[in-house]
């Protein structure tokens, strides 16, 4: 794959973001760097110097952007609007296209500030980033639509954070993404009573992340359609990504921005990731209501430039196309033949999953291709009654081929990523500068993967 430069955003002119310069830091220590992805959009052949040039230091690269851009944008966080955001410890550093002709971003986490700092002081802790990598590795793994973590650089700063240990190493990240356009993006327009940029915006997303022309009803149908896969995609990886602020759902429908997230080790709806979502906003179940709310805030904005009655006819397929894409990740997570109408199974899923008596990621190992396999230590649960009817509705499938060919199926325990083990892998870095476990995890992260891909 060739290096393919396409800074299209300049397209959009001067009223969506500022330049922006990076952070001076100390010290660029690459730590991490992601050959498979760099691979995909023909940067994979830089030498570490060059990387860390590039990517550390924010040198351009050939024939993309000539200085960082931070992108303006508004959100409603924990449901209350603010207008005083934006890019505040990232920018967008390039845009290139991928193997499939996707035009994809390079964006930066903890790269310095910009004039949506606020009083922060633009920087992102080493843990921070760490833990960045193990959910975009993991989610990528479960068939999560996400950005990928793409570089790590330790900065050789000592940063003070109220809500951890401090100080605290730091580090600057890179991400690649498909696009970095928010529904916040919209609604700072909508705020500013920009019909024009709307019009502009709604265009330039059209065009280049999905691939047609139209007007704003048609965005939002490609919005909602992304978006309620992507609520069913956290539904079936157990994940809870703990801010879904209408300023972190990404029009693409990928999903980015990794903080207080977590695994839920069980089926529990009301299992949240961040300490201060005290009222469970976010909760594992309230995702797909959490992301529709966001996608109606896009809605509202659209019309300024559009019929509000068309609009919310655009809205209403989300709950339908939501259950029809948590079955189908269920079933390719199952490793069976989806068969249309999975009301059945859903419920009968989750009437046996909220017993809370066996983990998630050891209840799709344990019935992958559709036929309970063991010894698991999950055995005596498997006996209450509740799992019977998943029994009795697995024995009328097929599994999808190949299924549980992979050695992978033949180990004892599933791949997982629960905080004990996310926190001992940062514990192991932190006190003894000792990385290997972070790779190894990565690597098998991978491997379960490739086992999950039947393609």
């Amino acid at each position: 794959m060739s290096y393919r430069p396409d800074p299209a955003i300049l397209q959009l002119g001067p009223d969506f973001c500022d330049p922006v310069s990076a952070a001076d830091f100390p010290k660029t220590i690459l730590r991490y760097r992601n050959d498979h992805a760099a691979a995909g959009v023909g940067l994979d052949r830089l030498t570490d110097e060059e990387w860390q040039r590039h990517f550390g230091r924010f040198k351009p690269l050939p024939d993309n952007l000539s200085e960082p851009l931070a992108l303006r944008y508004h959100g409603h966080q924990f449901r209350s609007y603010n207008p005083d955001i934006g890019d505040g410890r990232g920018f967008l550093f390039a845009q290139l296209r991928d193997e499939g002709g996707r035009l994809m971003d390079l964006g930066t986490k903890g790269s310095g500030q910009t004039p949506y700092s606020r009083f922060g002081d633009g920087r992102l802790t080493l843990k921070g980033g760490v833990r960045e990598i193990l959910a975009t590795e993991m989610l990528e793994a479960l068939g999560v639509d996400t950005s990928r973590t793409f570089s790590l650089i330790e900065t050789g700063e000592a940063l003070h954070r109220g809500d951890e240990p401090s100080p605290t190493r730091s580090a600057v990240l890179v991400r690649l993404s498909q696009g970095h356009i928010r529904i916040g993006t919209f609604q700072r327009l909508a705020f500013l009573d920009q019909r024009d940029n709307l019009e502009k915006l709604t265009a330039y997303c059209l065009r280049h992340y999905f691939g047609q022309e139209g007007d704003a009803v048609t965005l939002l149908s490609r919005v909602v359609e992304r978006t309620a896969r992507l609520a069913a995609s956290f539904i079936a990886a157990g994940f809870v990504h703990g801010v879904l602020n209408s300023d972190n759902i990404n029009i693409t429908g990928e999903s980015f921005d990794y903080g207080p997230w977590r695994f839920t080790p069980y089926w529990d709806g009301a299992f949240t990731a961040a300490y201060f979502d005290q009222t469970g906003l976010y909760a594992f179940a309230r995702q797909p209501e959490a992301i529709h709310w966001d996608v109606v805030q896009l809605a509202q904005s659209l019309a300024l430039i559009a019929s509000p009655e068309v609009l919310t006819e655009a809205l209403e397929p989300f709950p339908a196309l939501f259950r029809a894409a948590l079955a189908e990740r269920l079933c390719w997570r199952l490793g069976i033949a989806a068969e249309g109408d999975e009301t059945a199974l859903l419920v009968a899923l989750e009437t046996a999953l909220s017993l809370k008596t066996v983990p998630i990621d050891r209840f799709f190992f344990d019935w992958r291709g559709g036929r309970r396999r063991g010894p698991s230590p999950a055995d005596d649960a498997y006996a209450a009654p509740e799992f019977a009817p998943l029994a009795d509705l697995f024995a009328r499938r097929k599994a999808l081929p190949g299924a549980t060919d992979h050695s992978y199926w033949a180990e004892a325990d599933p791949c997982s990523m629960h905080i004990e083990e996310v926190e001992a892998i940062w514990a192991r870095i932190d006190e003894a500068d000792d990385w290997p476990a972070l790779h190894n995890k990565v690597a098998a992260i991978r491997r379960m993967g490739r086992a999950l891909d039947l393609r």
